[in-house]
């Protein structure tokens, strides 16, 4: 019963590490070295392409990743589980990620920033914490851990999903109905999202325009979700003061994109967040240990929903 790893093949090696010291009677192997194809029962992958049909006995694919977007579902088997990573590294990773990107707007340095490319010395008014409305879109694993932490800062914390939730502390929204007051009331707006058709294109005119004049963007969902042009139309226009942008589409942009030189918007190469791979090992076995035991595992998506 064998594991196959097919991703980053530095953190590959680590993973083997990790399953030697926990699982050493389940072999593991790390792509292009399958072995005996008819062996593997578990595929661990960021992108398996046509391997979930190649391999006669594959019993589930996992997604290295937090999500599955990037997985061509039509050619995974419909009898095949497909399982995202639940971790801790994931959820830590993100958590100080967003956090630092919601410091920086609140506490204006991407003014100080241009202030100091002038050489200007001009202190501006501290706001409080409790003054400022935050709004995650987005309410699973990733979201809620941002919003617990953001509600430890004072600041008024909102989220919105498509189904309703209910987390103590925080004022939830849902659905259609509840996206524009959601939004109304958001100063700072964090998406973390799931990629889908409803989704994609999300952050665009609409959006923007019915936050209230001079908020901000924090977008670690998926690049295919924000609207470019319209991004920088409202910054433009200030309607938005300013975006941290993790992700973009497409990956990297192109070196003539004009985001890169927009001084309110700051790029990273969607390094957010990622898998640890001491617990994403942890993961995977605990999921297998649920699996024989026929117990639902961690993660298991909805092919109906994407996620």
């Amino acid at each position: 019963m064998t594991v196959l790893y097919k991703a980053d093949p530095v953190r590959g090696a680590l993973w083997a590490e990790r399953f030697a010291q926990l699982a050493p009677e389940m072999p593991f192997r790390v792509w292009p070295d399958i072995g005996d194809p008819a062996s593997v029962r578990f595929l661990v992958a960021w992108q398996p392409g046509d391997l979930a049909v190649t391999l006669p006995n594959l019993e589930i694919v996992f997604s290295v990743g937090a999500g599955v977007d990037q997985l061509d579902l039509s050619q995974i088997p419909a009898h095949l589980p497909v399982v995202r990573m639940v971790e801790p590294g994931i959820v830590d990773g993100m958590v100080e990620y967003v956090t630092q990107a919601v410091l920086t707007i609140h506490r204006d340095l991407f003014d100080y920033h241009l202030q100091q490319q002038a050489r200007a010395w001009q202190p501006m008014p501290l706001r409080a914490a409790a003054s400022r409305r935050i709004g995650v879109l987005g309410l699973g694993m990733l979201g809620t851990a941002v919003l617990e932490r953001l509600r430890l800062f004072g600041f008024a914390c909102a989220g919105w999903s498509r189904s309703q939730h209910e987390i103590a502390g925080i004022d939830c929204y849902a659905g259609e109905a509840g996206l524009a007051t959601f939004l109304a009331r958001t100063d700072v707006l964090i998406c973390l999202l799931p990629l889908t058709d409803a989704t994609r294109g999300l952050l665009g005119r609409q959006v923007f325009d019915t936050l209230p004049r001079g908020a901000s963007l924090v977008h670690v969902g998926r690049g295919p979700q924000l609207v470019g042009d319209d991004l920088l139309d409202a910054l433009e226009r200030g309607q938005i003061h300013s975006a941290v942008l993790d992700v973009t589409d497409p990956e990297p942009l192109p070196p003539d994109h004009p985001l890169w030189t927009q001084p309110r918007v700051r790029i990273t190469p969607h390094i957010a967040s990622a898998t640890r791979p001491e617990s994403a090992v942890d993961a995977v076995l605990e999921n297998l240990r649920r699996f024989r035991a026929g117990e639902p595992m961690n993660g298991l998506i909805d092919r109906t929903r994407g996620y």
